[in-house]
């Protein structure tokens, strides 16, 4: 049974006190400026043995071709499962092609963030996030940290396929926050999301195929999602060699999405060190995240990742988090667990728990699970 959604933190398990914003007026990321300057603000230079690589050497990625799963193809079906589960238990990254997206809805979908992120700042921060929420306009982290800050601008929105609920969340969202000339904008990602949904189905598929059970098991778990769009805008840096677009953390959600443009920056921690994927624009990246490692009892790897940037061109990204619905309890299927070979390794909880964890607590890196469920425990034992 899932722990009582989080009332109150330990204070052990807030990370170094500097990391977090204090009273002092906060800083503000306006690209169209900073994006010129020589000198970067302090805030977003990051410690020396983070600081980003030159020449990462490139992460051989499964390349996976969904047509003949997708077509109902048994021997497809079975080799992309195969590609799959070993990517997942090493690093759980790789790319998946012929995934029946529509390239016109992806090249859509990348020109319109152009609309949204060259507007003026003071236009922006209509759709600004507010403090503890995972929706709207950020401009880097300025309003909730004061160290360590990434060089990105992001617009974040909830999607949902309960059918219950509004079949145009993101298109009404969109619309209510920056008004009738964002409603083209809002129609795009409304149907780039319902995409992500159907794909992200799919791949849930292969994921049960691969670990050995029921086909449909996850497939059934999300399919009433409530996930997370995220459009990534990371403009020029001068000093590219002293900061990082995203820092070293692994995704809390389950599956991540994303489909880069191509002029590159994401890396992967794999063998001990940083290695690069390199843009493919037929291609999405899809990643294992904490909640599914979870889900797995931890045969599947949530991998730790980061995003660089360049002093030239800006670099966009497309990523959606497929997260399940409120109430679903995240627990492994009997199948994973074993009370000898494979006992349990996290607790029952629910994503709304793990969500606030990462928004008001603590700052997602590459411990989330193992200090969120050693939190979790520590309240059981408490009852």
């Amino acid at each position: 049974m899932a722990i009582d959604c989080i009332k109150n933190i330990p204070t052990m398990l807030h990370q170094p006190k500097e990391e977090y914003k204090d009273e002092q007026k906060p800083l503000v990321f306006d690209a169209s400026v900073l994006k010129h300057q020589t000198q970067i603000p302090k805030q977003f230079i990051w410690p020396d043995d983070e600081k980003p690589c030159v020449n990462a050497p490139e992460l051989q990625v499964p390349l996976i071709d969904l047509g003949g799963f997708l077509s109902d193809d048994p021997v497809a079906a079975k080799e992309a499962s195969r590609l799959v589960g070993e990517a997942c238990r090493k690093h759980g990254f790789f790319l998946v092609v012929n995934h029946g997206v529509d390239s016109s809805l992806i090249a859509d979908a990348h020109r319109y963030m152009d609309h949204f992120f060259e507007l003026p700042l003071n236009e922006k921060q209509r759709a600004r996030r507010k403090l503890g929420e995972h929706c709207g306009y950020a401009s880097s982290f300025t309003g909730r940290f004061s160290s360590k800050l990434p060089w990105k601008e992001t617009l974040s929105f909830r999607y949902s396929a309960e059918k219950s609920l509004s079949n145009n969340i993101v298109e009404d969202y969109l619309l209510n926050t920056m008004g009738d000339e964002f409603k083209q904008f809002g129609r795009v990602y409304q149907d780039y999301c319902e995409s992500m949904s159907r794909l992200s189905l799919g791949i849930m598929e292969l994921l049960a195929i691969s670990l050995g059970v029921d086909r449909a098991h996850f497939k059934e778990f999300f399919e009433e999602n409530d996930s997370i769009m995220r459009l990534n805008y990371y403009p020029p840096c001068q000093k590219p060699e002293l900061t990082l677009g995203t820092g070293p953390h692994c995704d809390p959600t389950s599956l991540t999405i994303l489909h880069q443009d191509q002029v590159g920056g994401l890396q992967v921690f794999v063998d001990n060190e940083w290695r690069s994927i390199s843009p493919n624009f037929e291609a999405f990246v899809v990643n294992i995240g904490d909640t599914f490692m979870a889900l797995s009892n931890g045969r599947y790897k949530s991998c730790l990742h980061r995003a660089v940037v360049n002093s030239q061109t800006t670099r966009k990204s497309l990523a959606f988090f497929l997260c399940p619905k409120n109430d679903k309890v995240v627990s492994p299927p009997s199948e994973l667990v074993d009370t000898y070979s494979s006992p349990r390794i996290y607790p029952d909880f629910t994503w709304p728990m793990l969500l606030e964890f990462t928004q008001k607590h603590y700052r997602a890196d590459m411990k989330t699970l193992e200090v969120f469920t050693n939190w979790l425990q520590q309240k059981k034992q408490l009852k």
